[in-house]
Formats: C-alpha cells, structure tokens, sequence
C-alpha cells in the first residue's frame, strides 16, 4: 500500500494505519507535483526508516536535462525512490536512458499514464536503463467525463494484467494508481501487482482534502499484508480477518454471491471453423462464500462479485480454449482459491453454434478441487 502525502503530519497519519510506502506529492501541482525539498526532507527525517519514502519528480517536459536535474534533486533529500512521470511529447526515450548513470544510485520507478495514451513499449528501456519499477496511474483526476476518472475507467482487468506480467518479465517492480476507490481493490489484487497507489481515497474531501485515518484503514484493511510467492489466497483477493464462520464446511454459514448472463465474446472450441474468430458466451456463476457473525458494515466483510465477473474476464483474454468444460473447471479453480469461497456453480452457453444453446454446467466444492487449487496468473517475483 502506498499512501501519498503531503509532508510530515499526514505521513505520520499514514504510517500509524500501516501504509508500506509513504509517498510525496502535492496534489494542488498536477498529477505528480512535486513537494519542496525541505518538506520532502522534513518527511524523510519523520519518518526516520520505519517505511521506504519516495517522492515525484514533478510535470515534467521529457526532455533529458531537465528531468534529470530534477531526480537529482529528489535524490539529494534521501528518499528511496524518486517517482518520475512519463508525459507525452518531447523525447522520452532519450530522457529514461539519460537517466542509465543515476539509476546505478538512485532507485527510480517510471510513471505512465493510462489516460494520455501511454507507450508501453518503453518498458524494456526502463528496465534496460536500471529503473527498478514502473507504475500506471492516471493524469487528469476530474471525472470521467471530464476526460479523468480511475485507472479502470481506462484499461480494463486485462490490459492491465499485461502490463504486471510485462514488468515482471523485465524484472520490474510494478504499481498501480489512479484515482483508485476501495471497490478497485480486490479487483486489482487479482492481477498480483507490487503496490497500490492512493490519495483521493485516503483522504476528506478528495484528494485536495486532508488524511482520515478511518479512510486509511479501510483501504489497508482491504490489502493483505505482503506473502510469500505463490500464495493464492494472497494474491488473488481479500484476507479473512474479522470474524467470519469459522467451520468452514458448514454451508449453513454462507451467503451467495453470483453474476448471470455475462455474455462475453470467447476463442473457443474444438472445431477447425471456430479457431480465429469468437463467439458469444453466457456466464451463470455463484459462489457460497462464508460470512461475519454480524452484518456487513463495509468492503472488509464482503467477497466482491466483481472478482468473478474479472477473473472470467483474465480466464478469456488468455487465449483459445477448446472446451467449455476446461473453461468452466478454471473459473471454478480460480474461485475456489479464494480463503472464503467454499463451493461454486458454473455455467457456460455458447449462444451461436447452430444447434441452439449448448454448455456444460458444473458444482464444485473446497474438497473436491483442494488438490489441484493454484493460482493461474502466478508470475515471477521482482528483483529487490
């Protein structure tokens, strides 16, 4: 979790509420203004090693002086990472690889926008040019209609599972930002990023407004505490920690949570004419998750059914499958892997066959499939 501040006082905020990473921006200067050097020292000595701080560059020109003077500058406060944006125009690519010497000292994680177009192919210069990660996040904060809104509003779940596995591929510590809301985030834990970065959420009146420590908490209380690799539970949603049925076969203490008639646009089959284009497929899934011993008060005590409707979402963009039985066995896999899922149905029809509506529809339980129940979008682990 990392919390952006605006100088000592809200870092301290932050870091009683247990953020991992106190990050420096000022909201009032754009998307990464940056924070005066002797505010950003101030923090810094607040802070005094309990957390990792970085600090933004600032809305820069992409053009090589300028931007490396300003990590220069960042550096020279001793913060431990130097954030720096990557906004269109000027020469980018010459600005990341003038900063190759500096990256030998200073850690530095590259910030795209999903909103101004961003080049993802810059990837491997990052890594070529010793960044040590790269984060998504969005450049205007208006709403949607303003031309801003979330990081979701966008990229969808796909896109930005390419973007965590392209980073990882590169040895890339990967972020995701962006005018995040707390329902983003078991959302985004599907994907299995590094951090999750938040301000307006955190914070009374947007993200002009000032820390709430009741704000702060609910999102850390939503994002599990860092686990080892391979951890599915960990990687793919929220941690159980307050309450809930503690017999864990006893579906007599569950709720149930579905999404019907997700249609979806799907590579599938084992015929030779339906290789190459899709076609339509309806989705009937519900899951029995258990539930708190009081009434839900807020997104700590829920399962989110959005993780089903993205991880069929992730199941699809993987590529052709050719049957409906593989694919529904892996939307049941994927949810059964959650701590709180104890049985689900689903049920798959492709819609356009010829021979009216055809699937398969299938129960599986906890037991059934503990065995074989693994994460399916396990990637590698960034350098440190």
């Amino acid at each position: 979790m990392l919390a952006s501040v605006t100088g000592p006082a809200e870092a301290e905020v932050a870091l009683a509420c247990g953020a991992d990473i106190i990050d420096l921006k000022d909201p009032a200067r754009g998307a990464l203004g940056a924070v005066d050097a002797a505010t950003i020292r101030a923090t810094v000595g607040q802070i005094a090693g309990r957390r990792p701080v970085s600090a933004v560059t600032g809305d820069l020109p992409m053009e090589p002086a300028v931007v490396a003077d300003a990590v220069v500058a960042v550096a020279a406060t001793g913060v431990d990472f130097v954030k720096v944006g990557v906004f269109p125009g000027g020469d980018p690519l010459a600005a990341i690889q003038g900063l190759a010497l500096l990256a030998r000292s200073v850690r530095l994680v590259a910030v795209l926008f999903a909103d101004l177009a961003p080049d993802l192919g810059l990837l491997p210069a990052f890594a070529e040019a010793g960044f040590a990660g790269a984060m998504l996040d969005t450049a205007r904060k208006g709403t949607r209609d303003e031309g801003g809104g979330r990081l979701l509003d966008h990229m969808p779940v796909p896109a930005l599972r390419r973007f965590v596995a392209s980073c990882r591929e590169r040895g890339l510590m990967c972020g995701l930002a962006g005018a995040l809301e707390p329902p983003d985030i078991p959302r985004l834990l599907l994907l299995g990023p590094d951090l999750l970065g938040f301000r307006g959420a955190l914070c009374n009146g947007g993200r002009d407004g000032t820390l709430d420590p009741a704000r702060v908490a609910l999102v850390r209380g939503l994002i599990p505490r860092e686990a080892p690799p391979g951890d599915t539970v960990a990687q793919l949603h929220i941690l159980g920690t307050r309450g809930f049925a503690p017999d864990p076969d006893d579906l007599a203490q569950t709720d149930r949570i579905f999404v019907h008639d997700l249609v979806l646009p799907v590579h599938i089959g084992a015929y030779a004419r339906e290789h190459g284009a899709p076609q339509r497929v309806r989705f009937a899934v519900d899951a029995w998750v258990t539930r708190p011993f009081r009434p839900a008060q807020d997104l700590r005590d829920i399962v989110s059914y959005d993780l089903i409707a993205d991880g069929i979402r992730l199941l699809v963009d993987a590529g052709h499958v050719e049957l409906v039985e593989t694919l529904a066995e892996q939307v049941a896999a994927l949810l059964l892997g959650h701590s709180r899922v104890l049985r689900v149905r689903v049920r798959l029809e492709k819609l356009e066959t010829g021979s009216g509506i055809v699937g398969v529809a299938i129960e599986r339980t906890r037991d059934s499939m503990r065995a074989g129940v693994a994460s399916l979008f396990q990637v590698p682990a960034a350098r440190p």
